[in-house]
C-alpha cells in the first residue's frame, strides 16, 4: 500500500513540502516525544497528548489497562495521529509573510493490541529508552504484575506523511528596502538539569542522566 493517499496530501504546498519516504518520516517520528492521537466516538471528536515510541515500521503507544484511550482506540476505529517539532519562528517584514519551520507527520491507520509478551516488553523497553536514554538496564526490573496492568498498542505506518518547512522568510519586491529586521528565531527544546526529589538527592547522578 502507497503511503500516499488523498488523506496524507496536503492541501498546500504537497510538491514541495511533502515526503513519504522513510528517510524523512522515521527521524521526525524518532525526535518527538510525543504525539496526538485524535478519533471519534458517538460522533464526537477527541484528541489526546500521549508519549510513543516507533520500532520499525509501527508507532507504539502504552497506557493502563483502565485506560479510556487505549481500550477505545483497541476497537480498530480509524485514528488519526500527528506529530509536529517546531524549529523556528520565521519573522518576515510583514505579519502576512511570518512563518514557522516546522517537521511533521501525519498518520492513519488502526492500533491493534500486542498479545505477544515479548514484544510488548521491547515496546516499554523502546519507549523508556526513548524518554530517558540509556536508563532501562539502570531501573528496577519491569514485573510480571507491572506488565500485566499495562496494555501496549501498535499502529503501522503504511498511510502517512511528511511535511516541513525550513527556511528564511519571503518578501514582496516592494518590501525589499524596508528597514524592518528579519531572520530566525529557534525555538528548539532542551534537556536541562535533572531536579532530584528527596530520595534522589541522596544519591548520585547516574552517568546516564548526566550532560
Amino acid at each position: 500500500m502507497s503511503r500516499k493517499t488523498p488523506r496524507t496530501t496536503p492541501s498546500r504546498y504537497a510538491n514541495q513540502r511533502a515526503d513519504y519516504s522513510d528517510d524523512v518520516i522515521y527521524p521526525i517520528l524518532d525526535e518527538a516525544l510525543f504525539c496526538t492521537i485524535s478519533y471519534a466516538e458517538d460522533n464526537v471528536p477527541f484528541s489526546i497528548p500521549q508519549s510513543f515510541v516507533r520500532i520499525d515500521d509501527h508507532i507504539y503507544l502504552h497506557a493502563s489497562v483502565g485506560s479510556h484511550l487505549i481500550r477505545t482506540i483497541a476497537d480498530g476505529r480509524p485514528l488519526c495521529i500527528s506529530v509536529m517539532l517546531a524549529d523556528d519562528i520565521v519573522v518576515a517584514k510583514t505579519a502576512f509573510h511570518h512563518s514557522v519551520n516546522y517537521r511533521s507527520v501525519v498518520v492513519y491507520g488502526k492500533a491493534e493490541i500486542i498479545e505477544d509478551q515479548e514484544l510488548k516488553y521491547d515496546a516499554f523497553k523502546a519507549l523508556t529508552e526513548k524518554m530517558v536514554p540509556g536508563s532501562w538496564d539502570y531501573l528496577k526490573p519491569m514485573s510480571e504484575k507491572e506488565m500485566a496492568k499495562t496494555t501496549a498498542v501498535r499502529i503501522p505506518l503504511d498511510e502517512a506523511s511528511a511535511k516541513t518547512r525550513q527556511g528564511q522568510p519571503s518578501h514582496e519586491e516592494d518590501e525589499m528596502d524596508l528597514p524592518i529586521w528579519t531572520g530566525l528565531i529557534p525555538i528548539k527544546p532542551l534537556r536541562q538539569t535533572p531536579v532530584p526529589d528527596e530520595h534522589g538527592a541522596k544519591i548520585e547522578l547516574p552517568e546516564h542522566l548526566k550532560g
